[in-house]
């Protein structure tokens, strides 16, 4: 069974479903999430004190870098885009962008499924995206999405994730 969405995007469902994909279609709301915030910073530049660190799998097939970035970072790697970026193109499937890597601008393509964790500590944002470790490159479909959100020092690094609140469905009922 094919179902077309409000945005005109095919979703294929099973006939027969024991499931509903919830990790799936998390990961695929939350990549919708950063396309269209890039797509507005390539639009229009970053806005206020905006700034992002991105980590991404580097052996995702389809991520296009440098060799030497690749011998460096061989599994993964974060990428800042903040002050020095140059011609960010966002794409359905994935973001461009050239970088600074000690005076040598670089051009990567990362797609949107090669994400690991996107963060905006100017805003206290972030995500990151659990791997199945059986599907390095890609979401588990009966994955439970994120394991919370994840913060970054104002040096770069990553902090723990924080742990998720909990929260009755009593608090959605209505009384009768």
């Amino acid at each position: 069974m094919v179902i077309r969405s409000a945005r005109n995007r095919f979703i294929f469902m099973p006939e027969s479903t024991s499931s509903i994909p919830y990790g799936r279609l998390m990961h695929e709301a939350v990549c919708g999430v950063i396309r269209e915030v890039l797509q507005g910073v390539s639009d229009n530049g970053l806005p206020g004190e905006h700034h992002f660190f991105i980590t991404f799998n580097t052996r995702h097939e389809e991520v296009d870098l440098a060799d030497w970035l690749r011998d460096r970072y061989p599994e993964e790697m974060m990428i800042v885009i903040q002050n020095w970026y140059d011609d960010l193109v966002v794409e359905q499937s994935h973001f461009a962008v050239t970088l600074n890597f000690g005076d040598a601008p670089e051009r990567l393509k990362v797609p949107f499924d090669a994400i690991l964790t996107f963060v905006d500590p100017s805003v206290e944002f972030g995500w990151r995206f659990e791997r199945n470790e059986e599907e390095p490159d890609g979401p588990s479909p009966d994955d439970g999405g994120p394991d919370g959100e994840t913060g970054a020092d104002e040096d770069g690094s990553d902090t723990a994730p924080r742990d998720a609140e909990v929260v009755s469905l009593d608090t959605f009922r209505r009384n009768t």
